[in-house]
């Protein structure tokens, strides 16, 4: 279940950011109030994962796919084009959440 709450934390974090653009720094009331909204969900839910599994791996991941995501959202959504560092860098994110979840016992306690 604690992956489950960390999966919707992510979600909830990935809307907020975006949410964070689209409010055109919160000068837009709409995307502004999403983005309290959905951060405020994103820390609850990170909380309830944090009950089971310890503080760094839960950021790791949060923060990792988070910002997997998000380059994902800003390329399709804003437009924002990534060059082929960037494409490097947020693979080697995705093999370190890989290297975490396949080979750490520290995962839960």
């Amino acid at each position: 279940m604690h992956y489950l709450y960390l999966f919707f934390a992510i979600l909830a974090e990935t809307i907020g950011t975006t949410a964070l653009q689209a409010s055109q720094q919160f000068t837009r009331a709409g995307p502004a109030v999403v983005v309290v909204v959905a951060y405020g969900a994103s820390f609850y839910l990170m909380a309830l994962a944090l009950k089971v599994m310890p503080v760094g791996i839960v950021y790791a991941i949060w923060s990792g796919l988070g910002i997997v995501f998000i380059a994902m959202i800003g390329y399709v959504v804003f437009g924002q084009v990534l060059d082929t560092a960037a494409v490097l860098g947020l693979a080697l994110i995705l093999a370190g959440i890989l290297v975490i979840h396949l080979f750490s016992g520290s995962t839960t306690h």
